[in-house]
């Protein structure tokens, strides 16, 4: 039976599936990555480590399923921006990821030019994406002489991977993630010309952006075993919003993953945009690009992963559950999680993380509850600002790590007074980088035949609309003393 191979690879670490053409995972694998923080608010990534281990983890997936995939897909962080030597093949520094803030002043001082960023890449001018990234490594005049000669290469993570597995062979991105850059003109459908001008970027160092469902190249045998095409290409939340198949405009899933990403497909015509929500680029059913609205929330599982790593109240975050549930409530406690800066829809990068509400009696469980509750808030906050663009939900797709908790679904349907509906296959991700392969590929047909072994568990509010309203009335007078530390500090 025909199967795909479909890379992940996340912030925290990479992970491989087989996925057969009857939807059965038959082989999987996962490594993590190392987390550097050089610097309060930097945040960095090795890419050779990337590669390694997601190579690794590539290679024990298909020695599981004891077969040779037909295609692979690649879905990836978004915004993480990789400079490489054209010649060799190495990195010239370490990849800035998505979450880093370095670029904060850089962005204040483009204020003057937010409006034709916006009007060109759907996009507020933020350190999350990558153009100002790219215009920091290249602050270094040897750099930039290197870049300007052509012997300098860069590309998302995506990018760095087909450069990898194809053996310098394809330099190549596809829409979804090239929209993430702030160098990418979404009407156009090209890199601009004026944008890379401003942030000192030539254009020649960019790759060639393709549709998300195509040919990308063939991995070499020495990588995986033999030679396998690459067909499929998609930023994590597009691809996570392929495999919920959200394909018609008006349909929208939200993933809790390292942060969390709401996005609404959009259809062919451009949206309003603003309040806060970025306009952006995803597929149709077919992976040809259409236009989508996306919420992006910077921190949402990885506030439970500071509780765990960085404060040690917990050992593992799946025992989050049930300490949140051994409290009635969080006794008017609540954590807003800005631990790199405010993203949707606020946008502050100047915010910080901020607990309230404490007194002698807050324990341990208060505070872990006070997370969980975070992110379904943080959800709320952005659903809101959906609803005024004229998007009503009845239901709520969801995916990523953190639905495996049923607690916290329960809390997000009774947030929200919607239907919360989570797949029984929450890797959604990975299995939309398989889809868009497959598709292509030809180990589905259709893009119903991909979906149609699709199964979900339903979580319904339980809670009366005045005692929800009570709480997340607590939670908005949270992000207003958070947002009021971030703007007295400019003061």
């Amino acid at each position: 039976m025909p199967s795909i191979l479909a890379i992940d690879q996340g912030t925290t670490g990479s992970t491989c599936l087989v996925v057969r053409a009857d939807g059965a995972i038959v082989g999987r694998a996962s490594r993590e990555i190392t987390q550097h923080y050089p610097k309060p608010g930097w945040v960095e990534h090795d890419a050779d480590e990337i590669f390694q281990q997601t190579l690794d983890a590539a290679r024990e997936a298909i020695a599981q399923s004891g077969i040779t995939p037909d295609a692979i897909g690649i879905t990836n962080q978004r915004e993480t921006v990789v400079l490489w030597d054209r010649a060799t093949g190495r990195p010239v520094s370490r990849a800035i990821v998505w979450q880093d803030r370095r670029t904060s002043a850089r962005c204040a001082e483009l204020a003057p030019h937010a409006a034709d960023i916006a009007r060109r890449t759907g996009l507020v001018v933020d350190p999350y994406f990558s153009a100002t990234k790219l215009e920091w490594m290249l602050r270094d005049a040897t750099l930039a002489g290197r870049a300007a000669a052509g012997e300098l290469l860069a590309g998302t993570i995506d990018t760095w991977l087909i450069w990898k597995l194809t053996g310098g062979a394809v330099h190549a991105t596809d829409a979804t993630n090239a929209s993430r850059t702030m160098l990418y003109d979404i009407d156009a459908g090209a890199w601009s010309p004026e944008l890379c001008a401003r942030f000192g970027v030539p254009v020649s160092m960019l790759p060639d952006v393709r549709h998300s469902s195509g040919s990308f190249g063939v991995a070499r045998a020495e990588h995986l075993g033999s030679e396998i095409p690459i067909c499929g290409v998609a930023g994590d939340q597009q691809a996570a919003l392929y495999g919920q198949g959200c394909w018609a405009p008006g349909e929208g899933k939200n993933t809790y993953g390292t942060g969390a990403f709401l996005l609404f497909n959009a259809g062919r015509e451009r949206p309003k945009g603003g309040g806060g929500l970025l306009t952006t680029i995803a597929c149709d059913a077919h992976g040809n690009p259409v236009y989508a609205l996306e919420a992006a929330i910077f921190i949402a599982g990885a506030a439970v992963q500071w509780l765990r790593d960085g404060l040690q109240i917990v050992e593992r975050a799946a025992d989050t559950a049930a300490i949140a549930q051994s409290v009635a409530s969080t006794d008017g406690v609540y954590f807003v999680p800005a631990l790199v800066g405010l993203g949707a829809p606020h946008w502050a990068p100047d915010a910080r993380g901020t607990i309230v509400g404490i007194t002698r009696g807050t324990t341990r469980a208060h505070l872990v509850r006070a997370a969980l509750e975070s992110m379904a808030y943080s959800t709320a906050d952005v659903v809101a600002t959906v609803r005024e663009q004229g998007v009503e939900l009845d239901r709520l797709r969801v995916d990523g790590g953190a639905t495996a908790n049923d607690w916290l679904m329960q809390f997000q349907a009774d947030v929200l007074q919607v239907t919360v509906e989570r797949p029984a296959m929450i890797e959604t991700t990975a299995l939309g980088a398989a889809g868009l392969a497959g598709i292509h590929a030809g180990v589905w047909r259709t893009p119903d035949e991909f979906l149609a072994s699709r199964d979900f568990t339903r979580f319904a509010p339980q809670r009366t609309p005045a005692d929800v309203a009570a709480e997340y009335a607590g939670w908005q007078r949270a992000v207003r003393a958070t947002l009021a530390w971030a703007s007295d500090v400019k003061a």
